[in-house]
């Protein structure tokens, strides 16, 4: 059974919405695009849209269902990514001095573990879950369309942080410039994690 154009577009423009704006995830491809260039960034936009795909999927199951139960869940989430979101701005604002050969962007892997506490993706499987879930299907196969839409609307979008990243790297070959931009990313993230516990 295919999906009307009624329950499609507007999945489609949410995911748009929620994968294109400012949060943790762009904030970090952003930098890693700048400070790397893009391929090296790619694991971690595969990673990022791996770990979304597997939250979105494991929501639109039932795993929302267990947040809806236990708000207690969301401020505990809430705490330990904007923890997190401090390390991440910590690390980053270092890149400019740290050794090139040391420095490096998340793995794919660490980009996928990172979606389990990053509340803005959280958002997004929850709200996936409980209101764009196609009617008329199975469950297993509604929540896979879901994922797949997400997925085929994510990549572009984390790319693009990325490349925005990699298009304004010719501005930073100034050590200082790069450390100047490095701070502000580093300062956008630790605004994100103060806004979570709010």
């Amino acid at each position: 059974m295919s999906l009307s154009p009624a329950e499609l577009l507007p999945l489609i423009s949410y995911c748009f919405v929620m994968s294109s704006t400012p949060g943790p995830n762009n904030v970090m491809l952003a930098s890693s695009g700048a400070n790397f260039g893009y391929r090296r960034a790619l694991p971690q936009i595969l990673g990022i849209n791996g770990g979304v795909a597997v939250q979105t999927y494991l929501t639109c199951l039932g795993l929302g269902q267990v947040f809806n139960a236990f708000p207690v869940l969301h401020q505990l989430l809430r705490i330990v990514g904007a923890l997190y979101l401090l390390w991440l701005a910590w690390q980053i604002s270092g890149a400019a001095v740290s050794a090139a050969h040391e420095a490096k962007p998340l793995s794919a892997w660490q980009a996928a573990l990172f979606q389990a506490v990053n509340p803005k993706t959280w958002v997004k499987a929850i709200t996936l879950a409980t209101v764009f879930m196609p009617t008329g299907l199975s469950t297993p196969i509604a929540a896979l369309v879901v994922t797949l839409v997400g997925m085929v609307v994510g990549f572009p979008s984390s790319s693009m942080w990325a490349l925005f990243g990699v298009a304004i790297r010719r501005v930073l070959t100034d050590p200082a410039k790069q450390r100047v931009f490095n701070l502000c990313m580093g300062a956008m993230l630790v605004v994100l994690a103060i806004s979570l516990l709010r």
